[in-house]
This record gives structure tokens, sequence and C-alpha cells, in this order.
């Protein structure tokens, strides 16, 4: 069963204000950072206090009201920006890395993440960014997209770090952080990106889990060109990888604490099950298909045509990250024309079970 422990968490997302910041452990703080105009609200960063100042995990959107946030939490716990040593980074969306410059330019703190987003973070010119775009509106328009859903592909902001600049340590799977008095590990889960982080305080019993496991929702596993090609194997993978950690609480970037780690990776296992079940009944009914019509004969949150098109253009690459799957497992195939149609293939072995089936070893 999950249970939520962050009650004034909770009670804030249901009054539609700002959480307060709270010290979840002796030393351990959680500090809500504002994420403006977007419906996860803020990211909560998290403070692990040194003997020469604090380390923190994420740090919020680059904006000046998430800054301010940021700054103002720290004050709560008893720090200043320039207090910081090391910023532990879960993964590298904009919304947990976006102030890391920020903060390093103030503090000159370490920046630690995962290699396989680390070498994300280097110089990016205009013509790379085009590059993206480019590939981006390939893959779009090779899925069924229409022209001008994927017409509005534009170049992506990849300028992260200036040349020569970049993460200062890499974690590995199984990493010791090195922060005195705490027994700090990194656990490596793909998915979300291929690079994206938890971390477990296991005297403490807790999780810092990112965007990998939420409370309410499932984060995005997104199928996007020169990233890993199959996310949605990695995330299953890292799933099962961390459900029997023996962990009392867990704390996600989003949302709220909670307890019951087991119980709620197996409720999001079972809602991509449901997911694969559902895109390959779409194919089985419409021999043929592409995964934009798949895309739009879906249920979703809200109807695919009231969603904004970078919305539209997100719900299509989470099919493509479903069908990729659905494919390995041989339940479709696809061919290429040079728009993508895809196919049911003949089984005899009932319906699909992604949670209990080996999509890929992990580690790779």
């Amino acid at each position: 069963m999950v249970e939520v422990t962050g009650v004034r968490q909770q009670r804030a997302w249901q009054q539609g204000v700002l959480p307060p910041v709270e010290e979840v452990r002796p030393g351990l703080w959680s500090i809500p950072v504002p994420f403006p105009r977007n419906p996860l609200r803020y990211v909560l960063v998290y403070a692990f206090a040194l003997e020469d100042g604090v380390a923190i995990v994420d740090a919020g959107w680059n904006c000046d009201e998430a800054w301010e946030g940021l700054v103002a939490g720290l004050a709560t716990a008893g720090y200043r920006i320039s207090d910081v040593r090391m910023v532990l980074v879960t993964h590298l969306h904009p919304d947990h890395f976006g102030l890391v410059h920020r903060v390093r330019a103030r503090s000159g703190a370490r920046v630690a993440m995962h290699p396989a987003d680390a070498h994300l973070l280097g110089h990016r010119d205009r013509l790379d960014e085009e590059d993206f775009a480019h590939a981006s509106r390939d893959q779009l328009h090779r899925a069924g997209c229409p022209r001008d859903l994927y017409a509005g592909q534009h170049a992506m902001p990849l300028v992260r770090f200036d040349a020569g600049d970049g993460a200062d340590d890499v974690l590995h799977d199984g990493d010791r952080v090195d922060l005195p008095g705490w027994n700090l590990q990194a656990v490596w889960t793909p998915g979300h990106t291929l690079g994206h982080l938890c971390f477990v305080e296991r005297e403490l019993g807790v999780l810092l889990s990112g965007d990998h496991v939420l409370p309410r929702v499932t984060p995005t596993i997104l199928l996007s060109p020169g990233h890993d090609p199959d996310p949605l194997g990695s995330y299953v993978a890292s799933l099962r990888k961390i459900a029997d950690l023996d962990v009392d609480e867990v704390l996600p970037a989003h949302e709220w604490r909670f307890r019951g780690l087991r119980d709620r990776v197996h409720t999001m296992l079972r809602h991509h099950d449901d997911r694969l079940a559902e895109i390959e009944r779409a194919v089985g009914a419409a021999p043929g298909i592409t995964a934009w019509q798949v895309t739009e004969r879906l249920t979703w949150s809200r109807p695919l045509e009231q969603m904004p098109q970078p919305s539209q253009r997100l719900a299509l690459r989470e099919i493509l990250a479903h069908l990729v799957v659905l494919a390995e497992l041989g339940r479709v195939r696809e061919t290429v024309d040079p728009v993508a149609h895809w196919y049911p293939c003949p089984v005899d072995d009932g319906p699909l079970l992604v949670s209990q089936t080996t999509v890929k070893e992990f580690p790779r």
C-alpha cells in the first residue's frame, strides 16, 4: 500500500500553494522550488547538511522566481547559496538542471551526475541545434505526424555550459557519493533520461527518486533522436531494479513524500502493461496504422486535439517508445515507405505483461 508521508506537501498541492520547507531527517531538508507555468508547480530540491556547508540534489528551473525560491529555502534551512559545496544532478531536464550553472557560479560547488547525461553538457553551436531539430522533424514525419505539427519542431537550446566546461564528477551505478557524514549511494535508473540517477541513503532508509518514481503520475518516457533507442525497456528494467530496495520513505522530485515503494513500482508497471495492450489492440484493429494514428486512438488525460502542439509531439514520442518494446517482444512489426506503418504479429502466449517479461537485461 502507498501511504502519503508528506502530508503538508499533499495538502499544499490540493490548495494550489507552495508546500513548506521541511527538515525530513536531521540535517536533510526538502526545499520546494517554483516551476512556473507548469502543471508540476515545483521541484523538490533536497539539501544535505555538511560541516562546511551544504550539498543539494537538483537545483530547479532557470528563472528568477525559481532562483529566489531556492535562495529563500536554503535560508530557512540556515544556509546561503555561497554555502553550497556540491550539486548532485538526478538528470539533465531543465527543471532539475536549469539553475546548476548559476549555483556553481555563486558558490564554486562541484557538479556531479551520471556520465550518460554529463556528456550532453558540452558546448553546442547553432548547427548542432539545427541538426537535432532536423532529426526530430524527420522522426515525426516517419511516424505519420501531420506536416503542420512536425514543422513546428524548432531548434532546441542545447547549449548547457560554456565550451570546455562540464560536470566536475561523474557517478556510476553503485558509487558512494563523497559527502562526509552521509551514506549516500548513486543508483543508475535510465528511462526518463539515459543518465537518470536516484540516490539512496541506507542508514536513513530513504530513496531520493528524482523523476523515476513519483507518487501520483508517471514520468514521460520518450523516444528521441540521438538518445536511448529503447527508453521504455530501460525504464521498466530500472523500475524492477529498485522495487525491492530496503527503504522506509521515498523522497521524489515532485508532488509529495510517500511510503510503499514496491507497491508504487508495481502500479507503474501495470500502467505500462495497460498502455502496451491498448497500443497492441489499436494496431491489431487497423493493420498498417501509423504511430500518429495510434496516438489519435488512445485515451489521454485530456483530448489530444486540445493539447498544445509541443504536448502532442511528446505524446507521439511516448507511443513510439511503446511500439519499440512491442516490436522487440515480437507483438508488432514495422514497414517504412518512407512513413512507418505498423502491423500485428501472430502470438499464442496470451496477454502481454511487460512487468513480468524480460525486455532487456540491466545494467547494459
